[in-house]
C-alpha cells in the first residue's frame, strides 16, 4: 500500500470477509476500510475517540487535525485510543469508485453504487466491532464528519457515549443540495468528461477543478476572503488575474492532483441524503431520542451550515451544549482556528467526566 498517493504509510486496511449490504440494497463484496490509530485500547476497552472526517479528508486526523493531538489535548494517546477511518466511498484506501470491482477486476468508476451517510458509519461500525472496541468515549465531527457522529447517536445509542458536532445540521438543507449540485454539474460540463470517466490522454481537470473552486467560495466568508486579497493582483499588469483568482485555480488543481471525480460525486450526493428523520419520523422527535452529551458548535461566519443550523440542533437535543467558535474564516474555521476549537473540546471533555464520575460516585454510595 505504500505506493498509494496521498495515504499514509501509518495507514492500516481490514478488509471485510463478508458482503456489505448497502441502504440502497446493494451488496458489496471484499470491502476494504484504510483506518489509523493513535495508543492504545485500555484493558476494559472502553478508552475509544472516533474522528470523521469531512468530504475531501483522510484518515490522517493528525494531519489536519495537528493541533487537538498531544498530551492534555482533545486527543491525548496517553489516556485514549484514537481512531479515524477514511469513509466508505472515497478515494485514501476505503472502498470506492477508485477500487477495482471484485466482479469485473476494473475500477467501479461512475458504476459505484450510490452511498449514504448511514452506510458510512455502518461500515465504520463492522471495523470497530473487529477492533473489540466496547465503549466510544465520544465520537466527533465538522461538516461531513458531524453528519456521521450524529448518525452514531442514533444507531449505536448505547455504544456511544458522547458526539460533539462541528459546523453542521441534522439534515442537508436546499441551500447544501443546490450547491453540491451546481458542483457536480460543472464536472459533468467538462468536455473531456464522457460516461463517467475522463477521455483517455486527457487530464482530469476542468471539471473537478471548478467544482472545488465552487466549494471553496462557501468554505470562506466574504470578510476572510475580503482581508487576504481584496483588489489585489499578481502583479501590476492591468490584465493580469487577481490574487483571488489566483488563488482558487491554485485550490482547484490541488484538488484535482489528490482526489478523483468520481469519489467527489458519490460523497456530496451521500452529504446530499444526511436527514435524521429520514424513513424514522418527525424531525425533532427523532433528535429527541439522541440522549447522549452532545457539544454543538457553531461557527458564526459560516454561510454554508449556517449558525441557524446548529442552534436547532441544540433545541432539540435533549443533553446539548451550545458553544460558539468565533472566526472570520467561514465554515473552515474548524480546520483553521484549531485552537479554539481544541479548547471547548477539552472543556466539554471535562465537564462529561466530571459527570460520569460524579455520576460513579453516586452509584458507589448507594
Amino acid at each position: 500500500m505504500s505506493d498509494r498517493p496521498f495515504v499514509s504509510p501509518q495507514t492500516q486496511y481490514y478488509t471485510l470477509t463478508e458482503p456489505f449490504c448497502l441502504e440502497s440494497g446493494v451488496v458489496l463484496m471484499a470491502v476494504q476500510i484504510a483506518y489509523r490509530t493513535w495508543g492504545q485500547l485500555n484493558a476494559k476497552r472502553d478508552n475509544a475517540i472516533l474522528v470523521c472526517h469531512a468530504l475531501t479528508g483522510g484518515a490522517d486526523a493528525d494531519d489536519w487535525w495537528a493541533p487537538l493531538f498531544g498530551a492534555d489535548q482533545t486527543f491525548d494517546p496517553q489516556t485514549d485510543f484514537i481512531l479515524c477511518s477514511n469513509v466508505l466511498g472515497s478515494c485514501y484506501g476505503t472502498t470506492g469508485a477508485t477500487s477495482f470491482n471484485p466482479a469485473t477486476d476494473k475500477p467501479y468508476g461512475a458504476a459505484f453504487p450510490s452511498i449514504t451517510i448511514r452506510d458510512m458509519v455502518q461500515l465504520q461500525a463492522v471495523l470497530l466491532q473487529a477492533l473489540s472496541v466496547n465503549q466510544i468515549k465520544f465520537v466527533i465531527g465538522g461538516s461531513m464528519g458531524g453528519m456521521q457522529a450524529l448518525e452514531w447517536a442514533l444507531l449505536y445509542p448505547d455504544w456511544v457515549k458522547a458526539i460533539a458536532l462541528i459546523g453542521v445540521s441534522g439534515k442537508h438543507s436546499a441551500w447544501c443540495i443546490g450547491i453540491s449540485e451546481a458542483q457536480r454539474q460543472a464536472i459533468y460540463a467538462d468536455p473531456n468528461w464522457q460516461g463517467g470517466r475522463y477521455l483517455p490522454d486527457q487530464a482530469p481537470n476542468a471539471g473537478l477543478a471548478a467544482a472545488r473552486m465552487m466549494a471553496m467560495l462557501t468554505y470562506r466568508s466574504w470578510a476572510s476572503f475580503e482581508a487576504k486579497f481584496s483588489r489585489q493582483q499578481q502583479d501590476d499588469s492591468f490584465d493580469r488575474p487577481y490574487k483571488i483568482v489566483h488563488y482558487l485555480r491554485h485550490q482547484g488543481q490541488k484538488l484535482v492532483e489528490r482526489f478523483d471525480a468520481n469519489t467527489y460525486i458519490t460523497l456530496t450526493h451521500a452529504m446530499d441524503t444526511h436527514d435524521v428523520a429520514r424513513g424514522r419520523g418527525d424531525y425533532t422527535t427523532v433528535l429527541s431520542r439522541v440522549q447522549q452529551p452532545a457539544l454543538v458548535v457553531a461557527i458564526d461566519s459560516d454561510m454554508l451550515y449556517p449558525p441557524v443550523e446548529q442552534q436547532a440542533l441544540a433545541t432539540h437535543l435533549p443533553n446539548a451544549q451550545f458553544t460558539w467558535l468565533h472566526s472570520p474564516h467561514g465554515h473552515d474555521a474548524f480546520l483553521i482556528d484549531m485552537e479554539a476549537l481544541n479548547q471547548l473540546i477539552i472543556n466539554f471533555r471535562h465537564q462529561i467526566e466530571a459527570g460520569n464520575n460524579a455520576a460513579e460516585s453516586t452509584a458507589c454510595s448507594v
